[in-house]
């Protein structure tokens, strides 16, 4: 029994023993990492513990603990030095397809029909549209501004205030003139052949410091304007007529009368007219007459013809009729003084 007790006791010993030098043994591991960080001639007592062969650092901790080793294949790559050996395939992309632009094609028919069907207008559009402009311009002036492009090259009347000329369009159609305003509150209106017309109206406030006297006919029934200004003669300095009508330089104000020679005599049924322009208030009235000749196509047979004048924001108009001389007279003339206010008949030549 005895010997049981010794047993014991030897075995509680041996037992106490180990634990004591495990104890120690954890201990020592747990002080050596950070010893070893500290100083560097500790080195020698750190070899005497078997050190792990891999280490994994967990996340912030300076605790180190041994973990199992997995193996992984790598494959390593020259060194970069090893240039000639290194062999790289280098796939390049594919260029990007061009953008074939694909135009359209005008489909060339096997038979083209000569007879092209007429667009259709839209409801209310006009087939023919005809615009007239108007303005006021210089020395009391009319411009006129016509668009008519189905009255290509055509024969047109110019009507206002009882003045009434031809006139003709251009091939497309337009006419681009003036002519002088009878009354300030103008109405236009210009007729075409088939017997349609377009009219409009402008404000002429210039007419007011001016007078105009004016003769027309039609055709053959050839009149001719003169105004003997400054005591002139015929051919004189002061004689405006056609032939010297003393027209107005653009910009420069009007000292005395000018004439304005109006009509297409290249029409059919010419309507013609001369007006005579001169200021209202001027100190010397001048002197207006109408000359008559007598020719071929005049002689023996009677003329007619009107005359017009503005007075007091109106137009006074007259007819004039002329008995012309037999055919052994032509060459001479019929004179008309006294034109203004009255008219008669002076002498004849």
């Amino acid at each position: 029994m005895a010997a049981d007790m010794k047993r014991r006791l030897a075995r509680g010993v041996a037992v106490i023993t180990i634990a004591l030098g495990a104890g120690h043994l954890v201990q020592s591991m747990s002080e050596k990492p950070m010893a070893a960080r500290n100083a560097s001639n500790q080195t020698a007592n750190t070899q005497l513990l078997e050190q792990p062969k891999h280490i994994e650092r967990l996340a912030a901790t300076d605790m180190a603990v041994a973990l199992p080793v997995k193996k992984i294949a790598v494959a390593m790559l020259p060194k970069a030095t090893d240039a000639a050996k290194l062999q790289l395939t280098v796939i390049a992309p594919k260029p990007a397809s061009p953008v074939t632009m694909v135009m359209p094609v005008a489909v060339q028919p096997s038979h083209i029909d000569a007879t092209v069907p007429a667009v259709p207008l839209k409801a209310g559009s006009d087939p023919c549209p005809v615009a007239l402009n108007l303005a006021s311009s210089e020395n009391a002036l009319i411009e006129v501004n016509l668009l008519s492009p189905c009255h290509a090259s055509e024969r047109v009347v110019v009507k206002h205030a009882g003045l009434t000329f031809t006139a003709k369009t251009s091939p497309t159609g337009a006419l681009l003139t003036d002519f002088p305003a009878l009354v300030q509150n103008a109405e236009v209106e210009v007729m075409f052949k088939d017997n349609t017309s377009v009219s409009a109206k402008v404000l002429v406030p210039e007419l007011a410091s001016l007078r105009r006297f004016a003769v027309q006919w039609q055709q053959d029934d050839a009149f001719q304007l003169h105004a003997f200004e400054d005591t002139s003669e015929f051919g004189g300095a002061g004689d405006v007529s056609a032939s010297m009508p003393h027209a107005p330089a653009t910009g420069v104000p009007v000292k005395g009368g000018f004439m304005t020679v109006l009509g297409d005599a290249s029409t059919s049924l010419p309507m013609l007219a001369q007006v005579y322009t001169y200021p209202k208030n001027t100190t010397t009235k001048p002197e207006i007459l109408i000359e008559a000749a007598v020719t071929k196509a005049t002689c023996g047979r009677e003329m007619l013809g009107q005359t017009l004048l503005t007075t007091a924001g109106a137009v006074k108009i007259s007819d004039m009729s002329l008995e012309m001389p037999d055919c052994d007279a032509v060459g001479d003339y019929l004179v008309l003084k006294n034109l203004v206010p009255d008219m008669t008949i002076a002498s004849a030549n």
